[in-house]
């Protein structure tokens, strides 16, 4: 329907268009053409369908806006503070400098309003489909047909390059296959890129292949007619499937020489061609940053709007929890974040077995044990629920007629997206994600990881079949350089646990990180070890301590491990003291959590005077010289596997008890020759 203050979004939408000239001018770079085609776009979005907030960013039932074209963050900041977000003038006066709340790309928890970290393209798009994802299962878990909190709606704004990317194709696929009516994508079809027209590197029809995905499609042929951008909008969100809505544009509209060009997308327009567009949009030239006074209303519209929308939905909330008392104290938590009270109160014991188990099965009945107790505990696997041991009993799956609460996903053989989604669902909040492959498979996923990571979001991955001890599948499937590929980004818990009890532990600290968590898990079976003198603060929760002490006098070898090797590490203690040379073993699950603490307590599992020092890991040694230095011995792997019996590579590749004893003997022998010299 026409807006009832046409003036006031043409003035709002010139503002944001001179906002990103001017911004973008001042930082000596960026993306002005983007964010000027879609300004109309944007503000019809933000203006006449989005249901939000600024005084709330954080309400969960407020519909998410997602920038997947990230590199248009001007119109982002530009509608954020036309529309009274906590983004002020000088914040965009500060566009890409130190400290600003306005970086090249937005950024999830940085800028007030951001939903999520964008940039790398399709990205945006993948996380949105998770947002769907948790929306359903709220709505399912809480709505009725006479109460509806969670109808909420995802919408996202893509580009080309989202198109293109393999990551928005898979995410894509799986929207459609499950019907994820609440994702409405509007594609911003400028037909340029950084090398040129669209056309000489991509070709298809965009909206056939999506149609083809189970995607309601729909176009929108000039980018400029907020009405006609808002009927299509409403049709698709009349309509039960994902929706795209394909919207022409025209990149860097309306500068005179730059418009449709590929140098209108990544730099700055330059002083006299802003002149002239301003001239053209009857805007002051002279007046940089100008925000008219009339937009005030449009400001307080936006505000009184948000405070409406959430007002009617809190009187919902009072309706619903009349109706369901009994479920009104479980959402309260949810809102609040918190884990359920007890909700680690049926974790398994495992009993000390020289047999032992899989981590990866111990990690199954550990994750079911948890999930009857945390209900919003939700994910699945890329393909291999059996493999992972992923699958929650009992629950119900996510579908296309969805009947009960979904829980589990399945993902398909789709690892990034699956990680993205998770991301997403991490971003969305009311549910505690996981996703999980083989380890060797988190290249697939690494995008994803590396953003999760960068926002905190508290994605769970399961990473199993952690080594070469899968055996016979050979290098393709035996990850070598990915614990230190994960290892290296910052801000992510990597866990390799050592037997079942170690990966009790593991799954209880994800739970109660805030951040990402990834568990490293074994195919094969390893001893369950007794634990019987450590206290409920020690093992695991500080990422490394003293399994095996020294016997026989202070410790002069000193072997640390992490995960299956931790039993090879033990073996070879009992060669050394059978040769009357004192050894400790540490176990070292987690890098991150033994760097959270204290010197005084590293110092004391990892005493920097012990002779000899060996590493024991079926993976690169990369990085384990921070914990031990550059002279201790290492039992590692660096080169790819093979294809074999595990038992036989963990021989032919030297991981064994014998060549940890070997290189602490040489280690001793030669501080001994040393100190005689």
């Amino acid at each position: 329907m026409p807006s009832p203050h046409p003036h006031l979004d043409a003035l709002a939408v010139d503002t944001i268009r001179a906002l990103t000239m001017d911004a973008i001018e001042a930082a000596s770079s960026g993306h002005p053409g983007a964010p000027m085609a879609l300004a109309p776009l944007g503000w019809t979005i933000f203006t006449r369908l989005r249901r939000h907030d600024p005084a709330a960013c954080d309400w969960l039932a407020r519909d998410r806006f997602v920038l997947s074209a990230g590199h248009a963050s001007m119109l982002q900041y530009g509608l954020l503070h036309l529309c009274g977000y906590d983004v002020s003038l000088e914040d965009i006066k500060s566009f890409r400098q130190w400290g600003s709340k306005t970086p090249g790309h937005p950024e999830y928890g940085h800028t007030p309003g951001v939903e999520a970290t964008t940039g790398p393209l399709g990205q945006g798009l993948a996380h949105a489909v998770g947002m769907a994802m948790a929306a359903r299962h709220l709505s399912a878990r809480f709505d009725g047909p006479e109460h509806t909190l969670f109808d909420h709606r995802v919408f996202v704004i893509a580009s080309d390059g989202d198109m293109m990317e393999g990551v928005s194709a898979e995410a894509a696929s799986l929207a459609g296959h499950l019907h994820l009516g609440q994702l409405v994508v509007f594609w911003d079809d400028n037909k340029i890129t950084i090398d040129g027209r669209t056309d000489i590197t991509f070709s298809e029809d965009v909206l056939a292949r999506f149609s083809a995905y189970g995607w309601h499609t729909i176009g929108v042929d000039d980018g400029s007619d907020m009405d006609a951008i808002e009927a299509a909008a409403k049709a698709a969100m009349a309509d039960p499937r994902p929706s795209l809505v394909r919207v022409r544009t025209v990149i860097g509209y309306p500068a005179p020489t730059r418009k449709d060009t590929p140098k209108a997308h990544g730099s700055p327009l330059g002083e006299e061609e802003i002149r002239r567009t301003k001239e053209i949009m009857g805007w002051p030239p002279d007046e940089p940053f100008l925000v008219p006074e009339q937009l005030q209303e449009a400001r307080k519209g936006c505000r009184d709007r948000g405070s409406e929308v959430r007002e009617d939905w809190n009187v919902r909330l009072r309706e619903w929890k009349n109706a369901h008392p009994e479920l009104a104290p479980e959402l309260d938590r949810l809102l609040q974040g918190h884990l359920p009270v007890d909700w680690d109160r049926d974790l398994p014991v495992f009993e000390r077995d020289s047999k032992g188990i899989a981590t990866r099965q111990a990690g199954g009945k550990v994750l079911n044990a948890l999930a009857k107790n945390v209900p919003e505990l939700v994910g699945g696997s890329a393909d291999l629920a059996a493999s992972n041991n992923t699958y929650l009993s009992g629950a119900q799956d996510f579908a296309q007629n969805q009947e009960g609460v979904p829980r589990n996903v399945h993902f398909g053989i789709r690892e990034h997206a699956m990680a993205s989604a998770i991301g997403g669902m991490a971003l969305h909040g009311g549910v505690i994600p996981f996703g999980a492959t083989f380890l060797v498979f988190s290249d697939y996923m690494k995008p994803a990881i590396r953003l999760a990571a960068m926002m905190n979001a508290p994605a769970k991955y399961v990473f199993t079949h952690d080594s070469i001890g899968l055996g016979e599948d050979g290098p393709t499937h035996q990850p070598v350089e990915h614990l230190a590929s994960l290892r290296s980004i910052p801000n992510l818990t990597v866990i390799r646990p050592c037997d079942a009890n170690e990966t009790r532990e593991a799954w209880a600290a994800a739970l109660r990180r805030s951040g990402p968590t990834a568990l490293i898990l074994t195919r094969q079976s390893l001893p369950v070890l007794d634990r019987s003198f450590l206290t409920s603060e020690e093992g695991l929760h500080r990422g490394a301590y003293v399994l095996a002490e020294s016997q026989g006098g202070k410790a002069r070898a000193l072997i640390v491990a992490s995960g299956s090797e931790v039993h090879v590490a033990l073996a070879g203690r009992a060669l050394l003291q059978g040769e009357g040379i004192p050894t400790r073993v540490v176990s070292m699950p987690s890098w991150e959590l033994f760097a959270e603490q204290d010197d005084s307590y590293q110092r004391s599992v990892i005493p920097s005077d012990v002779p000899a020092r060996v590493v024991v890991e079926a993976a690169t040694r990369f990085g384990w010289e921070r914990w031990v230095g550059s002279d201790a011995g290492f039992v590692t792997i660096e080169s790819f596997g093979a294809s074999a019996p595990a038992g036989i590579l963990y021989e032919k590749l030297g991981i064994t008890p014998g060549e940890v004893a070997r290189l602490a003997r040489e280690q001793l022998g030669e501080k001994e020759e040393a100190a005689t010299g």
